[in-house]
């Protein structure tokens, strides 16, 4: 995996992590799987908007843009597994 889990990064991308979206009381869970991306690189998202959807034991959360841009690398692909520090994509500011 390429990049940092840091909310941004050196080059102005910022970083699409679960901090926000990780479920209350899921404090012994550290890891989930990628369900479906519904935004693809290169796709212009406003902030908000649904990324992808993950899934922790077997609970589906749709995982919002931080920020308005582009989507400029996605990490984790569909079906890959990660833990609450990893980080999904990364989004350029528009």
């Amino acid at each position: 995996m390429s990049g940092t889990s840091e909310p941004g990064s050196a080059d102005g991308r910022v970083a699409v992590t679960l901090a926000s979206v990780w479920p209350d009381g899921g404090d012994d869970v550290d890891e989930g799987v990628v369900a479906n991306w519904f935004a693809k690189e290169g796709a212009t998202v406003d902030a908000g908007d649904t990324l992808c959807e993950i899934q922790i034991e077997k609970v589906s959360i749709d995982v919002p843009a931080p920020v308005a841009g582009t989507v400029d690398e996605v990490v984790l692909g569909e079906n890959d597994e990660f833990t609450r520090e990893d980080t999904l994509a990364y989004v350029r500011p528009a």
